[in-house]
């Protein structure tokens, strides 16, 4: 099967599998219960534009993306939506 090129913004990734790596270290690049940086919130909001149940997990609107854990203690992105609620988002389901 031929590599399937993913293009988010302006970043552009020869395989589904190097856009992975991508978000992968962004997630571990930062400590649990930071708030990411206004550069990575950019991408990331272009990242959840493609999540398939994306207007359920936008809410309200996004406020600012944070890393906490998830389900059995794995990391994740999480939505902090402009009304006070928050929302955990896998970036593989947007690839």
């Amino acid at each position: 099967m031929p590599a399937k090129p993913v293009t988010i913004g302006e970043h552009h990734f020869a395989r589904k599998g190097d856009a992975q790596d991508f978000f992968r270290e962004m997630l571990y690049r930062y400590d649990l219960a930071d708030k990411v940086s206004q550069e990575d919130e950019t991408v990331l909001r272009l990242l959840l534009d493609r999540h398939p149940e994306a207007s359920e997990k936008i809410g309200a609107g996004v406020d600012s993306f944070s890393i906490r854990s998830a389900d059995f203690g794995t990391r994740c992105f999480w939505i902090n939506r402009v009304d006070g609620s928050t929302e955990k988002f896998s970036f593989k389901a947007c690839l």
